[in-house]
């Protein structure tokens, strides 16, 4: 456009500049820098998303996202980095710091000693293997000074980031020399069979989390001095680990909380996915696979480890799973689940996109001769997926019309009691006996589902709370109105909390004590037995700080500001049947009532972060009423992006949308799409940007334009499809993607 004479045309001139300006979108370099929402031009050092992967680089698994978690340590670990760095990523490296390629070390090859002695070991002196002579390790110190040689040759080669993978102890080893070893150093006594008794069990796993409590703060200790001293740059330590809840249920024993207090950890992945959300529970009498719900649950848990502390937490979904033989309709449905339920917990937003993508851009489901590639439309969904979690740092954060504020305790100790004789002593002989848990309740972890799952089914966005770091940080409780306490499956690990609780109670909350006292763990040799304590369960010295007798009856007590409910029965009573479920219900309503909470029931979990709706309509909920909206929304789940007047979503359903109605910046924007923006520039004239994605995968991507192009070009050849969405003032394009990137130019 010329220059325009007259006061008149200078002004129409100007006011072009300033519209060309604010549309004229830079790279995001920092966490408080946003002009626009959604923001997709983000610089990769922000590291929001990243995947891990074994292989050389391939153009087909070039996900686009903002780091590469190079897996393994072996002699082509420098090759491979040196081909993810020139596809534009930020370098980390992954390794497992439990099992993996040992041999070297196992057979006495560094040293001249033999290492087998400290394979962990099964009470039959089986090693518990991860793979063919790839034995899980007792973390010793010799195992640790040998894995810092292998992270000195990574550090060396220039890595940001290292992340020590799964620090697993399985709760039925314990039997090995080198563990019995450490038994005699921590305890100063023999070594005790771990399955002799509950307080023998108790002591191997407590004794199990301070072993990798221990090699990690001695590794990244040691690596952090190694990297300032030769390289003079700081290197990260992350631990991947499986959440709370999973390690649990699945009968592993790992640091967990106990990480919070070493300052060489900079913060965790939380490996949740389809494979640990797919375990079954129990309830309303009913076992069964509930991934949606488990998945919330496990993300939960693992957002609550984190909150206030300033570590990072990374939140891991997998687009397929470990187990080959599903099919990808299911692959996807699950995937969705897990994807929602990381998205419903707002406090966290970086994510690891995915875990081996090239078995899922290049192998074929289910296993077998009728297995095939991974569908063009799932391609697409999880690149539209993987490039909008990006933008999921938003400050305004709502959800709307639920009660909130409701938490339920979980503690790294609750993975003390995950072994013989935890699932034949004290256990009850029958499901008639509300005071005590059946063999498989115990199993199944029937106590913390009876608590949470009635909750979380009525609609209530429930917390699992940290017990652990209650004592740490005291103010974590300030914004919970109602919490779940039960000591039948867990224990506190020191008397603290008691006081932080007692006055958090005092300050107007309503704590909700569940259990009879029967747990035959509450005699084992802990701080609440010993001199000059002498109770006989843990919870008996909370009532007292509570100010109740310490044998307090079922009922509702004052204290303070605030209320005690304390219910007799054993939590696993409460998922044995739908009124059992009601019965716990009734009681939580009470206890938001008294602490001036509203009481919203309904079948819905939603979140609106900035404008993205996310929200999953519950099963075996309150009702079988869809969630219904209407507005102008673009469906995040949908590979062609489309553009929805109204929207219904039934119970077992979940929807991830862009209200178009909540995009702030003026100018045309990218809302979303199935590749990285690399650049973007709009002029009065039109917007030319370039956008990269993994070979083969069709790219779709919607943008609001401030009128329908005339002319779009992808490449310098006319795009064949190119919808243009009067009502939105919306254009979607579809095109061929690649790793380099398509330049895209549009004109008016």
């Amino acid at each position: 456009m010329g220059y325009m004479q007259g006061r008149g045309g200078y002004h129409m001139q100007t006011l072009l500049l300033i519209c060309w300006m604010a549309s004229t979108l830079s790279v995001v370099k920092d966490d408080e820098e946003r002009e626009a929402s959604p923001m997709l031009l983000t610089d990769r050092s922000l590291e929001r998303t990243g995947f891990q992967e074994a292989s050389p680089y391939g153009a087909r698994y070039d996900l686009r996202t903002d780091f590469v978690m190079a897996y393994g340590i072996g002699p082509h670990m420098a090759e491979r980095l040196k081909e993810w760095k020139e596809a534009g990523y930020v370098l980390h490296v992954m390794t497992g710091v439990a099992w993996g390629n040992y041999k070297s070390y196992l057979d006495g090859e560094v040293d001249g000693r033999s290492h087998w002695d400290e394979a962990q070991v099964d009470a039959k002196g089986k090693p518990i293997l991860h793979g063919k002579d790839v034995p899980y390790m007792v973390p010793t110190i010799s195992f640790s000074d040998f894995l810092q040689e292998g992270l000195r040759k990574v550090i060396d080669a220039g890595v940001e980031a290292i992340h020590l993978e799964e620090p697993e102890f399985w709760a039925h080893a314990g039997f090995s020399e080198a563990f019995q070893r450490e038994w005699q150093i921590y305890y100063g006594e023999p070594w005790q069979r771990p399955d002799q008794s509950c307080d023998a069990q108790y002591r191997a796993s407590k004794l199990k989390r301070y072993l990798y409590r221990r090699a990690l703060d001695r590794i990244c200790g040691s690596m952090k001095e190694y990297a300032l001293t030769t390289r003079g740059t700081p290197v990260r330590f992350y631990v991947p680990t499986h959440s709370l809840l999973n390690y649990t249920q699945w009968r592993i024993v790992s640091p967990e909380s106990g990480l919070i207090d070493l300052p060489g950890v900079d913060g965790y992945i939380a490996q949740i996915w389809t494979g640990t959300a797919r375990t079954p529970n129990t309830y309303g009498g009913k076992t069964a696979q509930r991934t949606f719900d488990t998945a919330y649950l496990e993300y939960g848990v693992m957002q609550e480890l984190v909150r206030g502390t300033g570590r990072r937490m990374w939140f891991l979904c997998d687009p397929i799973e470990d187990n080959p033989r599903y099919d990808w309709d299911d692959y996807k449905e699950n995937y969705i689940c897990t994807l929602i339920a990381s998205l419903l917990q707002p406090e966290v937003w970086h994510y690891e996109v995915c875990p081996w993508p090239r078995r899922v851009f290049e192998g074929t489901y289910p296993a077998g001769e009728k297995g095939t590639g991974i569908p063009d439309d799932y391609a697409t969904v999880l690149q539209i997926c993987f490039n909008q979690l990006r933008d999921m740092k938003q400050k305004d954060v709502v959800f709307p019309n639920q009660t909130e504020g409701v938490g339920v305790f979980l503690a790294d100790s609750a993975m003390f009691q995950r072994a013989e004789p935890a699932f034949s002593e004290g256990v009850a002989q029958t499901s008639n006996d509300p005071s005590r848990a059946t063999s498989s309740e115990v199993s199944q972890l029937s106590a913390f589902y009876g608590l949470a799952l009635p909750v979380l089914k009525s609609g209530i966005p429930l917390r699992p709370v940290q017990l652990d770091n209650v004592e740490r940080f005291p103010w974590i409780l300030g914004d919970c109105k109602v919490l779940l306490l039960s000591y039948e499956f867990l224990k506190p690990l020191g008397p603290g909390l008691h006081f932080s609780l007692a006055q958090w109670v005092r300050d107007g909350g309503s704590l909700i004590y569940v259990g009879a006292d029967t747990d035959p763990f509450h005699q084992v040799r802990e701080w609440w037995n010993r001199a000059p304590l002498a109770y006989d369960s843990p919870s008996e010295h909370l009532m007292e700080c509570l100010g109740l007798k310490s044998h307090a009856k079922e009922g509702k007590y004052r204290c303070g500001k605030g209320n005690v409910f304390v219910l007799r029965k054993h939590p696993a009573y409460f998922s044995r049947s739908l009124e059992n479920a009601e019965d716990l219900v009734r009681w939580v309503q009470m206890a938001v009532k008294a602490a001036k909470g509203g009481w919203v029931e309904g079948n819905v979990l939603q979140v609106r972060r900035g404008p993205y709706v996310i929200a999953s309509v519950l099963e075996e909920s309150v009702s079988e009423e869809p969630l219904r909206l209407k507005g102008q929304f673009v469906d995040l789940l949908d590979a062609q992006l489309p553009v929805r007047a109204s929207i219904t979503v039934k119970p077992g359903h979940h929807i991830w949308l862009l209200d178009l109605k909540k995009i702030k910046g003026p100018g045309a924007l990218m809302l979303a799409a199935a590749g990285r923006l690399e650049s973007w520039k709009s002029t009065i004239d039109g917007v030319d940007y370039l956008i990269s994605s993994p070979l083969g995968v069709h790219v779709s991507a919607r943008m609001r334009l401030p009128q329908e192009p005339s002319t779009v070009s992808v490449d310098g050849i006319p795009c064949e499809k190119v919808t243009w969405h009067r009502a939105s003032g919306t254009v979607l394009l579809q095109h061929p993607g690649k790793p380099e990137g398509c330049h895209v130019s549009i004109r008016y």
